[in-house]
């Protein structure tokens, strides 16, 4: 099964979370820049969670880059992880709206780490459609900050009520370890476009 319908669908999705998420920006009344103090958290609220959407759609686009085809189960491990991805407004605006308290940081992290768990069922479906030799299987390695993502999530859920802003720079911590691009999935990509055999790194 081809996969050019479930990165245009992905896209499009993306789109669309990202354009709710900056509709939920209220512009102030007044013209003096005071006024945009009151609407800082959920300024910082929409910021973190656009570095996050455009990391899944980084790694997105660079994990089926490095697989070959697509399955019914894959389908649906996709939707899977869009469905977290889409819930991102709803948290992103309570923690900003409520100023970072308890249970919407809670919340937020609660989707982290769903999201991150989607993402990884996604990656072991197509690593399990191209066997043995699955060139994404080679490029993810051990793949240490996939498996260390969800520990911080979870810390930081935990931490939420006692320390909320220990909790966000956690999961400010994790976007930042996620911001450039998987170049181990890079180093492969010229081969497999070339016919040659992967590389793999951990």
């Amino acid at each position: 099964m081809g996969k050019g319908r479930l990165e245009a669908f992905s896209d499009g999705v993306i789109a669309i979370i990202i354009t709710i998420m900056v509709l939920e920006l209220q512009v102030p009344h007044d013209a003096a820049w005071a006024s945009l103090l009151p609407l800082l958290p959920v300024l910082l609220s929409y910021v973190l969670s656009f570095v996050y959407v455009g990391i899944y759609w980084n790694n997105h686009h660079h994990m089926l880059a490095a697989c070959r085809h697509v399955s019914g189960g894959a389908l649906w491990a996709n939707l899977h992880l869009l469905f977290w991805l889409s819930l991102f407004p709803f948290t992103t605006a309570w923690m900003g709206e409520n100023h970072f308290a308890a249970a919407p940081t809670a919340a937020y992290g609660g989707v982290l780490l769903m999201a991150a768990v989607a993402y990884w069922i996604l990656q072991r479906t197509l690593i399990g459609l191209d066997g043995a030799g699955s060139v994404l299987r080679r490029a993810v390695g051990s793949d240490w900050k996939g498996k260390l993502s969800p520990l911080l999530y979870a810390l930081g859920i935990a931490s939420t009520f006692w320390a909320p802003w220990f909790a966000l720079l956690l999961y400010a911590s994790v976007a930042v370890m996620w911001l450039v691009p998987d170049r181990r999935i890079e180093g492969v990509l010229p081969g497999m476009r070339d016919g040659q055999a992967p590389r793999g790194d951990d």
